[in-house]
């Protein structure tokens, strides 16, 4: 039972996980709902795995997709940051130069600290490299949800990563939608940059 229970779960994450990562390069707003599906899914994965970096990535995922649902419906009112056609969903646009500072010393500061903590006060296995990925999937995700451009960058980092990681504790379907995910994440950046209402010699925003 538990075993049936387990890839039951495994496998609703990596539909829930592949059909929200297909409506974020749409740029559907129906990837947030979804998005919270596959989270919630996770959370019960990995802490079953010891991950417990993981558990803490999930728990905001739940948080930020439903940050991102409402940005993405109302953001645009509030920045100015329309579409193309004058309606008032969400453009995407590049990440502001002020803010690379702070992400990059969040990112390096935020692994190692996790890592450090899991890798002494818990049980959890791989610590600082489950912990880079989480540290930087807070990141993507955040990016993901203000629609930066740049987010596919990030999660084509994590993404390698996590396919090692996976494969070392054994989860093969997570493994493989971390794989796809690859793949997805180059077809993202393509499809977002095509639609980027601001030109690379310009860039306004990032001063």
């Amino acid at each position: 039972m538990t075993y049936l229970l387990e890839n039951w779960l495994e496998l609703t994450g990596l539909v829930s996980g592949l059909l929200c990562v297909w409506l974020l390069i749409r740029e559907n707003v129906l990837t947030f709902p979804i998005g919270l599906l596959y989270a919630v899914v996770t959370v019960v994965v990995v802490a079953r795995a010891n991950l417990f970096a993981d558990v803490i990535l999930n728990l905001y995922f739940v948080v930020m997709n439903a940050y991102g649902w409402y940005f993405w419906m109302y953001g645009g009112r509030s920045e100015g940051r329309r579409t193309e056609a004058g309606s008032a969903a969400l453009a995407v646009t590049w990440v502001p130069r002020s803010y690379w500072l702070w992400i990059v010393a969040v990112g390096l500061g935020g692994s190692l600290a996790m890592g450090w903590y899991f890798d002494n006060f818990t049980s959890a296995d791989l610590a600082y490299p489950d912990s880079f990925t989480t540290v930087a999937s807070f990141i993507a995700m955040w990016m993901s949800a203000r629609k930066y451009l740049e987010n596919w960058i990030i999660w084509f980092v994590v993404d390698v990563i996590q396919v090692g990681l996976y494969l070392l504790k054994g989860l093969e379907e997570y493994a493989l939608l971390y794989l796809v995910y690859l793949g997805m994440a180059v077809a993202g950046w393509i499809a977002w940059r095509k639609h980027l209402r601001v030109i690379d010699a310009v860039r306004p925003d990032r001063a």
